[in-house]
């Protein structure tokens, strides 16, 4: 059979998602995924929904109930790098198959990894922005981001 621009552009999500599940070690409710592509800028980052309460990839081990679970996510900066290193790996790639297949780049990507239904909510923009922005980063984005989703648990 043979593999269209659909198929490649979800194996390469799915790929970001099984990094990020990877370094949670397959115990997290929730995987947010932010990636960005703007004027030839590749950023990403991710989070987490663990123990219904919603973390920073290096702040997993404060959604562990250190009392009752000896259990301890290895949050290095080294396996942080890894991780963010293979998802900007798979926006460039994202990038070179928009461009082999003549498809539109997008600028942005949210994903939504719900672990326990094994279903994946994706968002993309296609406009610029943050570039267009003379204070705001694609980090500051990110922020952004996991702060809505934060405030929106909280309800």
């Amino acid at each position: 059979m043979n593999k269209n621009f659909e198929d490649f552009f979800s194996e390469l999500q799915a790929d970001m998602v099984s990094i990020c599940l990877e370094y949670a070690e397959n115990k997290a409710n929730k995987i947010y995924i932010y990636c960005s592509f703007e004027e030839s800028m590749i950023s990403s980052d991710f989070f987490y929904n663990i123990n219904d309460k919603i973390v920073r990839k290096y702040k997993l081990n404060d959604a562990v109930n250190i009392g009752m679970n000896r259990f301890r996510y290895d949050t290095s900066v080294e396996r942080q790098k890894g991780a963010l290193n293979i998802i900007n790996e798979d926006i460039e790639k994202i990038y070179r198959l928009c461009k082999e297949y003549k498809r539109e780049i997008p600028t942005e990507i949210k994903l939504i990894y719900d672990v326990n239904k094994n279903s994946l909510k994706s968002e993309y923009k296609y406009d610029l922005i943050y570039s267009t922005d003379s204070i705001k980063t694609a980090d500051d984005i990110a922020v952004e981001w996991f702060e809505s989703i934060k405030m929106e648990n909280n309800k």
